[in-house]
């Protein structure tokens, strides 16, 4: 199998693919085709079908389909120009080759991760960790193979529990560094901060937008899940409340971001830095391996605003 990521220009390929999305297009002279998204656990390549008369069978989204097409470059990017599909049968495909995962270990993040939730003094901030980290098996499950994002960064099988504890790091160190800070409602915020990602966002193979995401976002529902998880707490000290919730609704930290509210507290400014440390390390880090190993440089990126360099050896 030719694994996404070792895709080039001039190739020609013939293996099974994830379509993660389809599209029934026209170009501008009316004629049909269909615009694609193909993933293995490399990563996803756009491809085309213009020609829909020969050798293109059924198939729909979702759907694990044998391709055979020749791999160009347009505007830059990789593109596949697909040329014959048919549906691939049960036993031609192992599907954990079609999910992008973690480099880590989840177990082992996951373990790294209680060791913070452990490590929380607080009475009822502990009491509240472990009853997300600990006690519910459910959503434990769904935490560890959840993915932060559905694209950009950390969007992969465990990509939330990675992100989430790179955070959880990021201000252990703050708190560390500068006393004033609260470490109990820090690393707490931390740990919470896109609880929420695992409404917003469909679990894989999907892992795209629920209705939920797109009117809501996760910022407001991981809220709305520490809100009604609090109130089964006797005793929780309201300003407590307050200040944990204003952590996470300020986390993306400006509005132009999708933060409903701006850091008012050191806590709040502490984990905006943190989260987008993490997110953007994490996404040149992606752009570095999906890039050419021979190019040292890798072109404009949009997201940034500028032209990527590779360090030198």
């Amino acid at each position: 199998m030719k694994y996404i990521k070792d895709l080039r220009e001039g190739m020609r390929t013939s293996d099974i693919y994830f379509c993660k999305q389809k599209q029934a297009l026209k170009t501008k002279a009316g004629k049909n085709y269909f615009s694609l998204i193909l993933q293995d656990k490399t990563g996803t390549i756009d491809a085309k079908i213009w020609d829909l008369s020969n050798g293109i069978n059924h198939f729909e989204a979702m759907d694990y389909i044998q391709v055979e097409g020749d791999v160009n470059c347009f505007q830059g990017a990789l593109q596949m120009n697909v040329r014959r599909v048919r549906l691939a049968q049960e036993g031609e495909y192992v599907p954990s080759e079609y999910l992008p995962t973690t480099r880590y270990s989840v177990e082992d993040m996951y373990k790294k991760f209680l060791g913070y939730v452990n490590e929380i003094k607080n009475p009822h901030l502990s009491a509240l960790c472990k009853k997300f980290f600990v006690e519910d098996e459910k959503f434990v499950k769904k935490f560890k193979a959840h993915s932060a994002a559905k694209s950009v960064h950390h969007g992969f099988v465990g990509g939330l529990l990675e992100h989430t504890l790179g955070v959880v790091k990021l201000c252990d160190f703050f708190a560390s560094r500068y006393p004033l800070i609260n470490r109990d409602l820090l690393l707490c915020a931390a740990m919470f901060h896109d609880v929420g990602k695992i409404k917003e966002i469909s679990p894989f193979p999907e892992n795209d937008y629920t209705d939920e995401g797109q009117l809501l976002g996760h910022i407001v529902m991981g809220v709305e899940m520490l809100d009604e998880a609090i109130r089964t707490i006797d005793g929780f000290p309201p300003k407590l409340a307050l200040e944990l919730k204003h952590c996470i609704l300020a986390h993306h930290g400006e509005y132009e971001y999708g933060s409903p509210k701006k850091p008012a507290i050191m806590e709040a400014m502490a984990l905006n830095l943190a989260d987008n440390a993490d997110a953007k390390l994490e996404t040149m880090t992606e752009l570095l391996e999906n890039g050419k190993p021979e190019d040292e440089w890798l072109g404009y990126n949009k997201l940034f605003e500028t032209n990527f360099k590779r360090t030198s050896k």
